[in-house]
């Protein structure tokens, strides 16, 4: 998966994804613990591009 090209939502998508699976009591710690970081490294990514948005309207509002 190409992280740069993922949009915000496929991110959430992801993310919702990997929480549905981490929910299925028949998994190993090993691939809950692999999901459970693939989940966090998503939400940190759509995190991330919420504050550079963020950062991108704060300063198109600026120059009004």
């Amino acid at each position: 998966m190409k992280t740069e090209s993922e949009s915000f939502e496929k991110k959430l998508e992801i993310a919702k994804d990997i929480l549905e699976k981490l929910n299925n009591p028949e998994i190993t710690l090993k691939e809950g613990m692999s999901l459970y970081e693939e989940g966090v490294k998503k939400l940190k990514e759509a995190s991330k591009m919420i504050e550079e948005a963020k950062l991108e309207y704060e300063t198109l509002q600026e120059q009004k």
